[in-house]
C-alpha cells in the first residue's frame, strides 16, 4: 500500500516508518521541520515538511501522495515544540497537541474524503486516563478520564470511529528515547511517590506500539484498540523499579496535600487515582503479541 505518515519524526514514527518500508509499503512522511527530511530519507521514506495544523498544506501533501491509507502520530510533545514539561501549567504544556489532536485530525481526514483515503488510523492514549470510578483495569468499552493532556481525545476518538477508521490509545511511550526527560527526572529525584502510589499505568515499549499500528494498517481495522503491554500497575510498583533499572536512589515520597502544592492536580490524581488498561481486544482482534510482555522486562533491558 501507499502509505501517508503524519509525524513521522516522532517518537512513535521513527519505529513505524522503516517497519512499514520493509514489509514492502510505499511511504510518505511528514516533518515539522527541513532538518529532519535526511532522517526520513535514512528510514526509507519520501519526506514532506508539513504543519499539521495548515488545513490547505495538509490537503496538498496528502493529495501529492495519493495514499491508501494515513496515520496520524502527529504530537507536539517534545522539548523543542512544548518546552520544559511542567505539570502545574499542564494546559500549557499541552495546548499544541490538544490541537493537532482536534483541529489537525480533522484536517487529515477532510484531505482524506477529498483524496478518496478509504482509511485513517490514529493515535490516542491508554496510560493513567480510564475513568476514575470502579475497578483498576480498563477496557475499551470504558469512557475515558479527562486531563489536560488528553482533553482533545474525545473528539478524535469520535470523529475516526464514524469515518470507519481505528483509534490506538497507546500505553504510556519507553524505548529509543522515548521517556528520556522521565528518567532524567528519576534519576534527579524529581519525580515523587505521591501518597500511596495507588494510581495504575500502563506502558508499552514504542517497538510494540509500531508493531500493533502496522497491523492496524495492514488489516484496515476499525474502531478502538488499547495498544498496552499485560501488567497495567501501580506507581508504587513500577516508579522505584524504573529508579532502581536507571541506578537512582529510590523516589521520593510526598503527602498528597504537598505535591497538589508543588506540582498540582494533573500529577496527584494520576498518582493516586490513575486507572490502567487492557490489551485482550487487541489481541483477539489484531493478533498483537507485544514482544516486551511487562514494562518489568523492557525498563531492564532498556535501561542495561
Amino acid at each position: 500500500m501507499r502509505v501517508f505518515v503524519a509525524g513521522g519524526t516522532g517518537v512513535i514514527g521513527r519505529s513505524l516508518v522503516p517497519r512499514l518500508v520493509d514489509r514492502g509499503h510505499q511511504v510518505t512522511a511528514t516533518t515539522t521541520s527541513e532538518g529532519k527530511l535526511g532522517l526520513l530519507e535514512e528510514l526509507g521514506a519520501v519526506g514532506v515538511v508539513m504543519d499539521g495544523l495548515d488545513a490547505a498544506a495538509v490537503g496538498e501533501a496528502v493529495a501529492v501522495a495519493r495514499p491508501d491509507a494515513i496515520v496520524n502520530q502527529m504530537t507536539a510533545l517534545s522539548t523543542t515544540h512544548a518546552g520544559k514539561p511542567n505539570l502545574r501549567k499542564a494546559d500549557r504544556f499541552f495546548a499544541p497537541t490538544n490541537r493537532l489532536r482536534s483541529e489537525g485530525t480533522d484536517h487529515l481526514l477532510a484531505a482524506a474524503e477529498a483524496t478518496g483515503v478509504s482509511h485513517v488510523v490514529v493515535q490516542s492514549a491508554a496510560i493513567f486516563n480510564g475513568i476514575r470510578e470502579g475497578g483498576w483495569v480498563k477496557t475499551e468499552e470504558d469512557p475515558l478520564e479527562v486531563v489536560e493532556g488528553t482533553k482533545a481525545l474525545s473528539h478524535l476518538e469520535d470523529v475516526v470511529v464514524k469515518a470507519g477508521g481505528a483509534v490506538l490509545r497507546y500505553g504510556g511511550f519507553y524505548g529509543a528515547g522515548a521517556n528520556d526527560v522521565q528518567v532524567t527526572f528519576v534519576r534527579k529525584r524529581m519525580f515523587p511517590l505521591v501518597g500511596g502510589g495507588t494510581g495504575h499505568f500502563s506502558w508499552v515499549h514504542v517497538d510494540d506500539a509500531a508493531s500493533a499500528t502496522v497491523l492496524a494498517v495492514e488489516q484496515r481495522a476499525k474502531g478502538v484498540f488499547n495498544i498496552v503491554d499485560d501488567e497495567p500497575a501501580p506507581a508504587s510498583e513500577w516508579l522505584p523499579y524504573l529508579a532502581k533499572c536507571a541506578g537512582a536512589k529510590p523516589p521520593r515520597r510526598l503527602p498528597a496535600w504537598l505535591a497538589r502544592l508543588l506540582a498540582g492536580e494533573m500529577l496527584v490524581g494520576m498518582m493516586t487515582e490513575g486507572r490502567g488498561f487492557s490489551n485482550a481486544k487487541a489481541k483477539r482482534e489484531l493478533g498483537w503479541e507485544p514482544a516486551y510482555r511487562s514494562w518489568r522486562q523492557g525498563f531492564k533491558e532498556e535501561l542495561a
